[in-house]
């Protein structure tokens, strides 16, 4: 009855913990598609100028072949997010090869684990699609390493192939960004003081205005819709918890094995 006892504790705590777990390796949900309406409905022609975009938010922008759009969306620790951009093309054209780029808070180019990041269209094709899967992003990485990192993310799409003819002809492109997340697994011994996004790119100083206080000049204020988490939380402590569950259930079941009943095996005969 013992043993049974102590098994079913096991169970019981392997059940209770391997729920958050579950809960936190499964891909985290977007915002609802009301959100679109926010989205926008144009890009940036550089870094400073990159429209920002939440996940799960699809923004487009018309333009022309040839131009460089630029979006900026946040990514926070144990995120794996993945780009997706469409690009509707005219109606007649060339072969033209179109690439997505993506580049993090310090605008270091970051390379895609996987997906189509540049595709050729051929001629007469009336859309290209492009995706990019990011590495998961970690909470610190050293220095000198190229790992992605919570901050703000840019995405760069343009055209990288393209005949004369076709320079300038109307296009209608989208991008939306959505996130896995990837848990415990991805998650390191540290974090960041701050997320790597653009802060005070200048200050200005005007007597007329607070005496001559300095004003900061703040280039983004897009963050996650819950925070910034920097990394501290992962299911990797409730793996924790549970081995030692485990570990103290065994030496209770192990002593209880070895102990027996507590009374000698033979009775000795009565004088």
């Amino acid at each position: 009855m013992r043993i049974a006892r102590v098994l079913s504790a096991t169970l019981l705590a392997l059940g209770l913990a391997a729920g958050p777990a579950a809960a936190d390796s499964s891909p985290s949900p977007s915002p609802s598609s009301s959100s679109d309406g926010d989205a926008p409905t144009t890009a940036g022609t550089s870094f400073r100028t990159a429209a920002e975009i939440d996940q799960g938010q699809r923004a487009t922008a018309s333009a022309s072949t040839g131009d460089y759009l630029y979006w900026s969306f946040p990514a926070d620790a144990g995120q794996r997010p993945t780009v997706k951009a469409t690009v509707k093309l005219p109606e007649t054209h060339a072969a033209q090869t179109w690439q997505i780029d993506v580049y993090d808070g310090l605008r270091r180019r970051q390379a895609c684990q996987y997906g189509a990041q540049t595709r050729t269209a051929a001629q007469g094709a009336t859309s290209v699609d492009l995706a990019c899967v990011l590495r998961t992003v970690r909470a610190w990485s050293e220095p000198w390493a190229n790992d992605p990192l919570p901050g703000t993310y840019y995405v760069r799409l343009t055209v990288v192939n393209l005949t004369t003819a076709d320079l300038g002809q109307p296009i209608e492109a989208s991008l939306q960004v959505d996130s896995k997340d990837i848990g415990g697994s991805a998650a390191v011994d540290g974090s960041l003081a701050k997320p790597l996004v653009p802060g005070i790119a200048a200050s200005s100083t005007s007597e007329a205005d607070d005496g001559g206080s300095s004003k900061p000049a703040v280039l983004s204020g897009i963050e996650p819709e819950d925070g910034w988490s920097s990394g501290w939380w992962s299911d990797r402590w409730v793996w924790t918890g549970v081995g030692a569950i485990l570990a103290a259930l065994a030496g209770i079941g192990g002593y209880t094995l070895t102990r027996g009943s507590g009374r000698p095996s033979r009775v000795p005969p009565e004088a």
